[in-house]
């Protein structure tokens, strides 16, 4: 997502190539505004005809005779009126077109932007900052089509800029000389003008997507802020950049203002040029009063298509910048591809095999090195290790949200990269850590819009302990739970995000230390449930844990540590047989009774990848 400025002649070629993209995309909405512009244009240049024509034939003769014909003057005001309506009706059809080409543009790129932000895997997304993303989705698109609005008329503005000059060089080849001199100028203007604005548009573009970067930063860490008293460092950065971008736009609108009255000046000294001229061909006989007329205001009129082009290409620098910004996104594909298997439909539990799996986020140190384990139908697994051991990264890999290194992951016998999108969401189900709450109802946040019967819903609430605090709620399910669920606590949302996987009846259940905010009476209650109600079938279970309570469910516990599996057995053997696990799980137990946070054997820090 490119911040460079390109060389001016790529910047206009790329933002022609922009506009042709939309053209192709709406090219009957186009033909329409064009149409209209283009009525628009010729109906201006008509009415420097009309205007010239009752000079010379109506207000000359009417000075000369003292009196003015009704019948002639009825006639000028309805061809006034005539080119008058058929010019409005080529505005609104300009307009019109213009406009909705915009929207629909802009509708049909976010929409493409947010369809791929969803398909991409989640490494994607660990690459480029949640800012970044949402400047892509808004600002960027918004820029990019920012030009298509005005195409239309600038269209119907060349049109109208050849017919001008054509019928200035009917009236008179000379004065039509001497107007076309401000040609020169008003163009050497604009070059200008482009010069020096279009490297300030595109680092302004750029300016905006840092500043929405640092923005979505700060809101999402608003409590981290807060606790840590850190708001006056933040706003400090915040308003660092915001400076920036306020000092390169207000650059800009310099450049801008010193550039729209100079250009909108020299058509005016044309005219005085022109009407100087003309009054001396006129006392010479050279020429009529009525074709001064229709040449000067001609050319006031033939400056405004050169300024519209003006216009045009002063939007492609932002316009190139934000289109390659959201291509960027449409055109990335990640590192995930799908093949054509599917898992037969079943009501047991699914089998889980992994073979010699080797992950790494830096590849100077690997984090998961050669992990074998297998989870048989129906059984409970429980993975426990210390921090930054790979449990968190190893429960991604199994429902495939990042691919392995190396290795291979299996679900009833089919590798997990040969099978068909959308066919592991549908048997495996994995609830994270942060149990992440939309602002929604209770039921829009476990169902996420699916068709799902309320019976099963509360079914679902139930396995998860969920069902008595939903039911105390104003609405029930109805109840909308505020951004990121802010009327709930931290327990109350782990166990919605429970019933969220539940309610798509899983085969196969991973629990990434999905109840830590739950009481341990609570949590014993929603695992013993689990055991006997998953998909309403003996489902495959595997949960991270910590506490002994968790861990002695368990038909089998996995010890990891360093990235590898050192001990497997159950909860009761491995504290017989490694010390290391009898360490970890026993240097847990205390802190928790005491109500105190994980110590350091096991807490866990923001930055590190389990």
């Amino acid at each position: 997502m490119g911040k460079d400025a390109e060389p001016r002649g790529a910047t206009t070629l790329d933002g022609f190539r922009v506009l042709w993209v939309g053209i192709r995309r709406e090219p009957r909405i186009f033909t329409v505004a064009t149409l209209g512009a283009v009525l628009f244009g010729v109906l201006t240049v008509a009415d420097a005809w009309v205007l010239g024509w009752s000079t010379q034939h109506v207000l000359i003769p009417a000075f000369d005779d003292g009196e003015i014909g009704t019948g002639l003057l009825v006639w000028v005001v309805a061809l006034f009126m005539a080119v008058a309506i058929l010019r409005a009706v080529g505005i609104v059809a300009r307009r019109l077109g213009g406009g909705i080409m915009y929207y629909r543009m802009q509708s049909h790129t976010r929409r493409g932007v947010t369809r791929q932000y969803l398909s991409l895997p989640m490494e994607w997304h660990q690459r480029h900052p949640t800012g970044q993303l949402l400047s892509n989705a808004y600002s960027d698109v918004e820029a990019a089509w920012a030009p298509i609005m005005p195409l239309p008329m600038a269209l119907g503005t060349v049109v109208m800029m050849v017919i001008a000059v054509a019928q200035m060089f009917v009236a008179d080849v000379v004065m039509a000389l001497v107007g076309l001199l401000v040609f020169p100028a008003v163009v050497v203007a604009n070059l200008v003008y482009q010069h020096y604005s279009s490297p300030l548009m595109t680092r302004a573009q750029g300016l905006r997507a840092e500043v929405s970067e640092i923005a979505h930063e700060s809101f999402d860490g608003a409590m981290v802020v807060k606790t840590l008293g850190r708001e006056g460092e933040e706003t400090d950065r915040f308003r660092a950049k915001a400076r920036e971008l306020r000092d390169v736009n207000i650059r800009a609108g310099r450049v801008r203002a010193l550039f729209d009255p100079a250009l909108a000046s020299l058509p005016s000294l044309g005219v005085l040029v022109v009407l100087a001229v003309g009054v001396s061909r006129v006392a010479s006989g050279a020429t009529e009063a009525g074709d001064v007329v229709t040449v000067a205001y001609l050319l006031t009129i033939v400056s405004f298509p050169i300024r519209a082009i003006g216009w045009l290409l002063g939007e492609f620098p932002r316009s190139v910048v934000g289109y390659r910004r959201a291509k960027a996104v449409l055109d990335a594909r990640g590192n995930m591809a799908y093949g054509d298997d599917e898992l037969p439909p079943s009501s047991v539990g699914a089998l889980l095999e992994v073979d010699d799996l080797h992950y790494s986020y830096d590849a100077d140190a690997p984090l998961l090195r050669g992990v074998d384990l297998d989870v048989q139908p129906g059984r409970t697994v429980a993975l426990v290790g210390a921090t930054a051991s790979g449990k968190s990264t190893l429960t991604s890999l199994m429902t495939r949200l990042v691919d392995p290194d190396s290795g291979a992951i299996r679900i009833d016998g089919h590798d997990v990269k040969g099978l068909r999108k959308g066919q592991l969401p549908r048997d495996v189900a994995l609830v994270p850590q942060t149990a992440f709450m939309f602002d929604d109802t209770v039921r829009g946040n476990v169902t996420l819009g699916a068709d799902v019967p309320d019976e099963e819903v509360w079914a679902a609430l139930r396995t998860a302990q969920a069902d008595g605090f939903v039911a105390a709620l104003p609405g029930g399910l109805d109840t909308k739970l505020g951004e990121r669920g802010t009327s709930l606590s931290g327990g109350q949302r782990q166990r919605l995000s429970l019933a969220r996987a539940l309610v798509r009846r899983p085969r196969l259940l991973i629990l990434d230390d999905a109840t830590s905010a739950v009481d341990p009476e609570v949590e014993a209650r929603i695992l013993a449930s689990l055991r006997d109600d998953v998909g309403g079938s003996d489902a495959s279970l595997v949960v991270v844990a910590y506490r002994k309570a968790t861990i002695s469910l368990a038909d089998e516990v996995l010890h990891l540590e360093g990235g590898r599996i050192v001990g497997r057995g159950t909860h009761a053997e491995l504290l017989d047989s490694s010390p290391a696990y009898a360490h970890l799980v026993n240097a847990y137990e205390p802190s928790a009774d005491a109500g105190a946070a994980p110590g350091p054997a096991t807490g866990r820090s923001a930055g590190s990848h389990e």
